[in-house]
């Protein structure tokens, strides 16, 4: 397989892939055995890491990064990666779990709450009959990543998982993965966001048109206004003022070079 090229977004590398060659390379990741984690970076992503240099550094070290969210894809788009699509976090995860299949790759799902992760395997299963599903863990809340107990690190070690799917919400989800990749033995953890709740079938998806036209934070924001405004009417406003501060920065850079 190619070497997946990578895009600066904001300080954030994205890999520029589309959702079929996300899931070929996170197969390949399992295939390896090599240890690493995989980001999912829609605009808020991309905010967060721009506030904190600390969360940026989590993102980058990661094996992939995939541009979840429309806008992120197009600006890979308009600096001439043409092989990049929004790589949208729970269609890549049904197509792992799909190709998965054949591979007899086995998966774990951490995160969200018991019932919902009953639901999540059971319509996965029936989605999925030659899915793998060797082991589930709701963990209690806590408002901030933390490292796992030994106790809860060898349940999931000793279920053998080829992929650890974690769904703690960003950016708690990237961080949970750092902290946590040297204690597991899985080669592939990727933080999932919502995804959990999406195939459990307990939050809806915004429509594919929608997503395609860079509008499911509107979708979102409709059906969460309390949990969901600061993040997407703020840090959208946000994204675009450093977008364009980043574009007239790169302008005048260029200038400087011709005038010299």
């Amino acid at each position: 397989m190619d070497k997946i090229r990578i895009y600066d977004v904001l300080g954030v590398h994205i890999s520029a892939v589309d959702p079929e060659r996300a899931a070929m390379n996170m197969c390949e990741l399992v295939k390896e055995r090599a240890k690493g984690y995989v980001c999912v970076a829609p605009v808020s992503t991309i905010v967060d890491a721009k506030k904190d240099p600390g969360y940026c550094e989590v993102v980058n070290a990661a094996a992939m990064v995939t541009p979840d969210g429309a806008p992120v894809a197009w600006l890979g788009l308009v600096k001439g990666f043409k092989e990049v699509r929004r790589t949208y976090g729970p269609e890549m995860m049904l197509r792992v779990c799909n190709a998965g299949q054949a591979l007899g790759i086995r998966h774990f799902f951490y995160g969200a709450t018991e019932a919902v992760c009953a639901k999540l395997v059971e319509r996965l299963t029936g989605r999925f009959p030659g899915i793998l599903v060797v082991g589930v863990y709701a963990p209690p809340f806590t408002p901030k990543a933390s490292l796992l107990t030994p106790e809860v690190a060898r349940m999931i070690n000793e279920a053998k998982p080829d992929i650890v799917w974690v769904g703690l919400g960003a950016p708690k989800q990237d961080i949970w993965m750092a902290l946590n990749r040297s204690a597991l033995d899985a080669p592939v953890l990727v933080g999932i966001g919502a995804a959990f709740d999406f195939h459990a079938g307990v939050k809806p998806q915004a429509p594919q048109w929608m997503g395609r036209a860079g509008l499911e934070w509107l979708f979102r924001l409709c059906s969460e206004p309390h949990r969901l405004w600061k993040r997407y009417l703020i840090g959208n406003t946000l994204f675009i003022y450093w977008i364009i501060v980043d574009a007239i920065a790169t302008c005048f850079m260029r200038r400087s070079r011709i005038d010299r």
